[in-house]
């Protein structure tokens, strides 16, 4: 996140709350705690506060004849290490169309597309996976980016076209809050010591972000084309002679299809990672090429319980290159990976109270990722929520077995305003 201090704070503060007066004009919030605290004593990071924040949230929406005004603006008082006070504008944007058919909005804002339920495969804009794990709520997964986005419509088909100047990567942990596998280390890291951080690209237009879908109505199915070209959201590349991790150069190709189906919705979507640094996936420091799909299906079962399955896989291209290359004794990649993923949420005191549970299972990998939440509504303003992330591996580089000493409990408190 970043810092702003006093006076910049003020000004992030005027420029949220100062859109163009209009006759329609919402200004709304809310103030939150969170408190969060690590259970596995194993951990190797600096704290066993995985969250300890005030959050006040101000968000601003304002239409006018010509245009829409949208700003939203996080404050925070956060000691999870040592205090700091901070602002972020999460959104800032302004939205317009030109002629009939063309809408643009322009500024700071937060972009979602495809049909997974958090599987993200065509969606190549930014998450926060660090929010994620705190406990934050569910609208912090994905982070915010400077972008122009154009949507052009015609009847039931419309085209997007997004362009961000300067890569955005997602927010993943540095080993400060929570621990990762390092891979030079061999084992699961923390502290200072081991900050991570990956080499962005230059701040150069040919390294900004292009992302376009093209999706059309056919009766009730929602169908969908998609085209990203930029870098992978995280850094998996390895620079050996600075030692240092960066980010791939990376095109997607890829589709999705959402109906419903047997009393509930279903999907499937799938996308062509064509890793640019290694065509040939004999570099065991890059990615290969890649297939990534997924099919799901949600119903809900009754007025208070709904349900959902995803399956997901993703196949290695030049798998024999890859395994060929690696060093002698290096844990290999499988060339298919499988994912199951579930959530179940259920209603009770008058859905006053939502319990929900989301699993990852991955048999490929042997490990599993589960985020379990309560949270009771004591009135229309008020909630409660409590809440817990648990993860296991059989093995420390495995996807979630690499965290899997950031096992967590949290409380939030939230008024709405």
């Amino acid at each position: 996140m970043k810092r702003y201090s006093g006076p910049a704070a003020g000004l992030l503060l005027f420029a949220a709350l100062s859109a163009p007066a209009a006759a329609d004009t919402d200004i709304s919030g809310f103030l939150q705690g969170l408190y969060g605290y690590g259970i596995d004593s194993r951990n190797p990071v600096p704290s066993e506060l995985t969250a300890s924040e005030v959050r006040l949230q101000l968000r601003l929406e304002s239409f006018s004849d010509n245009a829409e005004y949208f700003g939203r603006l996080d404050l925070t008082y956060d000691d999870h290490l040592d205090p700091v006070v901070g602002a972020e504008l999460r959104e800032g944007y302004v939205k317009f169309g030109v002629g009939r058919r063309l809408d643009m909005k322009v500024g700071r804002q937060i972009i979602t597309w495809g049909t997974g339920d958090l599987i993200f495969i065509n969606d190549l804009f930014p998450k926060d996976w660090v929010s994620f794990f705190s406990g934050r709520d569910d609208q912090y997964l994905k982070a915010p980016q400077n972008a122009l986005r154009f949507t052009l419509y015609g009847g039931s088909t419309s085209l997007d076209f997004v362009y961000t100047p300067r890569f955005t990567p997602d927010v993943i942990p540095s080993g400060m809050r929570f621990s990762y596998y390092n891979p030079m280390a061999g084992d699961i890291v923390g502290g200072e010591d081991y900050l991570f951080a990956g080499r962005a690209p230059e701040a150069e237009i040919g390294n900004g972000e292009f992302s376009a879908k093209l999706a059309r109505y056919f009766g009730n199915v929602d169908a969908a084309l998609y085209f990203y070209r930029g870098f992978y959201k995280t850094p998996v590349g390895m620079d050996t002679s600075a030692v240092e991790a960066y980010y791939p150069r990376l095109m997607v190709y890829g589709g999705s299809l959402r109906s419903p189906a047997l009393g509930g919705v279903f999907w499937i979507e799938t996308g062509f990672y064509d890793s640019r640094g290694d065509t040939d996936g004999n570099d065991p420091l890059v990615p290969n090429r890649s297939l990534e799909s997924m099919v799901g299906f949600e119903r809900q079962v009754t007025s208070a319980l709904t349900a959902n399955l995803q399956y997901y896989t993703g196949y290695m291209f030049d798998h024999d290159a890859y395994t060929a290359a690696l060093p002698d004794g290096a844990p290999a990649e499988e060339e298919m990976y499988h994912l199951l993923t579930s959530r179940v949420t259920m209603l009770f005191m008058m859905e006053n109270l939502n319990v929900s549970l989301f699993a990852f299972y991955s048999p490929s990998e042997e490990d599993v990722y589960g985020r379990m939440s309560m949270t009771y509504k004591y009135t229309d303003a008020v909630s409660v929520a409590l809440g817990a992330n648990l993860f296991h591996g059989e093995d420390e580089y495995t996807t979630f077995g690499g965290f899997q000493r950031n096992d967590n409990l949290y409380l939030k408190l939230t008024y709405g305003m």
